[in-house]
């Protein structure tokens, strides 16, 4: 297609904002004026001495270790994970342990072998090369997630890793010189860092290894990361804002409570205030979406929110009212999808399986655990019996909101098109949108289904965000999920990675309940690059008494081949019938995967019927 056509889409999708600040940011990396802002080699200074430090009213989630007053539960899993650490191992998105060795160089990609050269400044560095192979390999352990399970094993079991743990900062230090090699290039990783290294400070700040010397070498670098948030904020405000944005805007906004002896933090925060309130105001949608069509990124939001919110308990003014108001909506839409038996929720949009915090045992699908914090923060009460470690109210509660409760019947979150239909047996989920904000997968009028807690019609996931292009393009597009395809063609256009061209459009979505079922009517525009008039409609009735759901498909202006495409698991007892023009129609198999965890992906079952302008299924779940 022409390069003109798509350049005017990409500037009607994204808008001059975008456009310019892409266009200034490449002239920033080839004229060198990155490297200037961010300097290799600074001079070491000295900001407060270790036992300054100490006496310091700085307000973290906690002070020290011995001050934590959550009960001890040293659980076999805890033991064995942090077995599994000292050998070398780390567990990878949540879920993938690789053994790395006790000598780990930290930029040597484990996943294609691949070695970062550290000599390079991080603006010249490939994030996306097929030969390096995905980055995000090697930032996963450079995120130091894995120190906050030492540090549970620790509380638990009453042990003092602390040697181990601040030997492990010190190697990354020696290894990723200030503004050099691939684990300075983002920004959000930088932030992480930043704070799971708080997390060790104060957990450990009175070991006999945290020396002065120590202390001394991680304050000078994370003077230096906070300097590289600051002057490189705007590239997550513009060139990508989504939860890189609220990461990095948060660790400023933070910054002047959690390093008041760095000279500049009083000027940063208070930018990072301004920036991270704006980006939750524009962020998190009036009906409590987020702006990343995602959930785990959902989740994200809420780890972070849960974060600044325990860190500003003693300031319940700290942000405005705006903010908790925000927070709390965003906490009311994503607990509306847990599946009560299990704490998972449907793995809806991009997931890269990041779990900021881990501060509890369970598997990255249940989402209880993170929820009942920022739930226990905001209404002083927890909504899931389950806790996380070292979340607790140290003051009064944040703010005066109701406690949530799980809705049964229909749920409309119009604004942002999602919508909800739960039973005591069975939930429904459909996705019915215009977007005002980048796609993530090509996934308008996706049907999800799942009986007693088990997802049986699922969203494909998505692997990897750098793999081989039919396989990427196969998660992110159309194929991945339960609704239709023209031409064999995805609703939207795929541009580079996370661009997709002509949107599609909701026209209208309608709720309807009977006494025997809920009934949903919906359509958009889509497939707008085979033709600008196509519009697809879909028709569905969720059957409240039994596991029936009848879905009805029209696609107008039609002029290629149709198909229905359902994903279900091979376990699934399911019975699929589909007529067009009462003329029943056979079942032809497709290839169906699910990822469920970056980087893993399984065969499931797969079928497809062909139409050619409408067809009507029922669908039955023994």
């Amino acid at each position: 297609m022409n390069k003109f056509i798509l350049g005017l889409q990409l500037f009607k999708n994204m808008g001059l904002r975008y456009v310019s600040y892409r266009i200034f940011h490449e002239f920033d990396k080839r004229f060198g004026t990155l490297q200037k802002r961010h300097p290799i080699h600074p001079q070491k200074k000295h900001y407060i001495s270790l036992n300054n430090w100490k006496q310091l009213d700085i307000p973290f989630v906690f002070n020290a270790r011995e001050r934590i007053s959550t009960p001890k539960n040293p659980t076999l899993l805890l033991q064995t994970n942090a077995s599994r650490i000292f050998a070398g191992e780390v567990c990878f998105f949540s879920h993938d342990w690789k053994n790395l060795g006790v000598d780990y160089d930290w930029v040597t990609n484990p996943d294609t072998n691949y070695k970062y050269n550290t000599n390079t400044h991080w603006s010249k560095i490939d994030d996306f090369n097929p030969k390096n192979g995905d980055i995000k390999y090697v930032w996963e352990k450079s995120r130091f997630s894995y120190l906050l399970t030492i540090m549970r094993y620790d509380y638990h079991f009453e042990k003092d890793n602390s040697e181990f743990v601040f030997k492990e900062i010190l190697s990354w230090i020696k290894a990723n010189p200030i503004n050099q090699g691939p684990n300075w290039k983002c920004s959000q990783e930088i932030s992480l860092r930043m704070i799971n290294w708080l997390y060790s400070l104060f957990f450990y700040k009175d070991s006999k290894y945290l020396t002065e010397e120590v202390f001394q070498e991680i304050m000078h670098v994370m003077y230096w990361k906070l300097h590289h948030v600051y002057h490189h904020i705007h590239f997550s405000r513009i060139a990508v804002r989504n939860n890189h944005a609220i990461t990095e805007t948060l660790m400023l906004a933070l910054s002047e409570l959690l390093f008041p002896f760095f000279p500049e933090t009083k000027k940063w925060a208070k930018k990072g205030k301004y920036y991270f309130e704006k980006e939750i105001n524009y962020q998190i949608y009036d009906d409590g979406a987020f702006i990343q069509h995602s959930m785990n990124y959902h989740r994200v939001l809420i780890q972070l929110l849960t974060f600044g919110f325990a860190v500003t308990q003693s300031n319940p003014h700290f942000f405005s009212k705006l903010v908790y108001g925000k927070a709390y909506k965003a906490l009311h839409f994503l607990i509306q999808f847990v599946q009560v038996e299990n704490g998972k929720v449907p793995n809806y949009g991009s997931n890269d399986g990041a779990l900021f915090f881990p501060l509890s045992n369970v598997d990255f699908q249940d989402y209880r655990r993170s929820l009942n914090s920022l739930h226990l923060l905001l209404t002083g009460e927890s909504i899931f019996e389950q806790k996380e470690d070292f979340v607790d109210i140290k003051h009064k509660k944040i703010s005066i909101f109701k406690p949530i409760q799980i809705k049964q019947g229909s749920i409309a979150f119009d604004e942002s098109g999602y919508f909800i239909f739960r039973t005591q047996k069975h939930f429904t989920f459909i996705r019915c949108a215009s977007y005002k904000d980048r796609p993530a997968q090509a996934d308008n009028l996706h049907i999800d289904i799942w009986v007693n807690g088990k997802n049986v019609f699922f969203d494909g996931g998505s692997y990897k965000y750098n793999t081989e292009v039919e396989t990427a393009n196969y998660f992110f597009g159309t194929q991945s999920h339960n609704t239709v395809v023209i031409k064999d063609s995805d609703q939207m256009m795929k541009g580079g990675r996370f661009i997709w061209y002509y949107w599609t459009k909701s026209l209208k979505t309608v709720i309807n309940e009977t006494s025997d079922y809920y009934c949903f009517e919906g359509s958009i525009n889509a497939f707008k690059h085979l033709n600008k008039n196509c519009i697809h409609k879909r028709n569905i009735k969720v059957f409240k008494n039994n596991c029936t759901w009848e879905i009805e498909d029209n696609v107008l202006n039609n002029h290629f081949k149709a198909k229905q495409l359902w994903n279900y698991v091979i376990e699934a007892n399911v019975d699929i019938i589909a007529f067009e023009n009462n003329n029943k129609l056979n079942a032809q198999s497709k290839d169906a995967y699910q990822s469920n965890y970056y980087g893993s992906k399984f065969k499931q079952k797969g079928v497809y019927f062909e139409f050619k302008n409408a067809i009507k299924t029922t669908l039955k779940i023994e």
